[in-house]
């Protein structure tokens, strides 16, 4: 009994040390090429999973994303924050320390080495971010960039399958960082690229550049990983982002209306349906979970169709809608009734019917954008008085 105790505890004790405890942290230091160390601090979510690398910006320490990290790994996402040398210049920092330190991160048991996320604040740290990005493509599923910039245009021009958040403030002391942050939002490609912008009366004034002479300029609590003081949604915000985009849905976040603004304008254009339809083909076969526009800004260009007596024009935009959402009974039902309005009494059936079956089934939300019992409810009212006119008319 003594022995099987003995072997029994020291199975538990190799168990604990091979899986860190679930939120447990420690102080690491990372060896680069050239023999120098690279601090860093590691959070364990304790289990396999996902992982994210955080760059601070030139006037913090890795300790700033300390309660963005810890969130992190509850949530079940592995985190390595690292301290950078703000002084070194890009050719000194790239790519050896940023590839120490993705590499150290992608090593570590339970890491999911091809679902990695990036964030990083300020110049330095947004720049290192997308340069990690852009060595390692195939890896990289998720950013999120605070008030920063880069050289790296052409890659998040090009770079359409990943998603991106990115987080600006008016009173950020070293502008023109809103005008910089505008400028990759409007860059970048991703149909599900997010925005996030805390407003102010009126923009800081120039001081001086970040990256050069700390202390120059006040902190205010506009810039980086300063804004979670005054901003205390900011790490929630960022934490979802990082579980949908490395979690819930790899790769990918629910496209948005105005990062879809040009699609969402090809659409209200002559031909524009067909051509967005294509398009969307085309990505699809690149990538089965592509979107090129949110479900429900489309659907309502399709009922103001609608409501304007133009079922066929309805069809052709409703039909797009219920192309990129099959699954959607929603998308099912308002379609089912643009068929109807058009006499096209099968179609409506069919249509009408798909979004009962649906909802019968359980397994899938009502839409892309809710999935209340309220509005579950509307669709099957609408699906049934859908049946229910062609049985009259039958």
């Amino acid at each position: 009994m003594k022995q099987f105790f003995f072997l029994s505890a020291l199975s538990v004790a190799m168990s604990l040390f091979a899986t860190p405890a679930k939120g447990a942290s420690h102080d690491v230091d990372i060896k680069k090429p050239d023999g120098t160390i690279l601090k860093g601090t590691y959070f364990a979510a304790g289990k396999s999973g996902p992982g994210a690398l955080l760059f601070h910006q030139s006037n913090r320490t890795r300790k700033s994303w300390d309660d963005v990290a810890r969130q992190l790994a509850a949530a079940g996402i592995n985190v390595l924050t690292v301290d950078t040398d703000p002084n070194k210049t890009r050719k000194q920092r790239w790519p050896r320390e940023l590839d120490a330190a993705f590499e150290y991160l992608v090593s570590q048991s339970g890491v999911k080495r091809d679902v990695v996320g990036i964030g990083g604040a300020g110049v330095i740290g947004v720049e290192d971010s997308v340069e990690t990005a852009r060595l390692h493509p195939a890896e990289v599923k998720s950013l999120v960039l605070l008030s920063g910039e880069t050289e790296s245009l052409d890659f998040l021009r090009q770079a359409s399958q990943l998603p991106e958040l990115f987080v600006v403030a008016d009173d950020d002391e070293y502008p023109p960082i809103v005008e910089a942050m505008e400028l990759l939002y409007v860059t970048a490609s991703n149909p599900g690229r997010k925005f996030v912008h805390y407003s102010a009366s009126h923009e800081a004034p120039w001081l001086w550049y970040e990256p050069f002479d700390i202390g120059k300029v006040p902190a205010k609590g506009g810039h980086g990983t300063d804004m979670f003081k005054p901003h205390p949604e900011l790490p929630g915000i960022i934490v979802d982002w990082f579980v949908t985009t490395l979690i819930k849905t790899p790769g990918h976040a629910l496209a948005n209306t105005v990062a879809s603004a040009s699609v969402i304008n090809q659409i209200q254009m002559p031909g524009g349906v067909a051509q967005v339809t294509q398009q969307l083909i085309e990505a699809r076969r690149k990538d089965p979970d592509a979107q090129l526009f949110p479900e429900i800004t489309v659907s309502t260009i399709g009922q103001d169709h609608m409501r304007a007596g133009e079922p066929k024009a309805a069809i052709d935009v409703l039909k797009l809608v219920q192309l990129a959402y099959a699954e959607s009974a929603d998308a099912n039902e308002t379609l089912a009734e643009a068929y109807l309005a058009d006499g096209q009494k099968e179609l409506a059936r069919q249509h009408a019917e798909k979004a009962l079956a649906i909802l019968d089934s359980h397994r899938l939300p009502a839409s892309s954008w809710t999935d209340t019992e309220q509005y579950r409810g509307e669709i099957r009212r609408g699906a049934e008085k859908v049946l229910k006119q062609l049985r009259v008319g039958s």
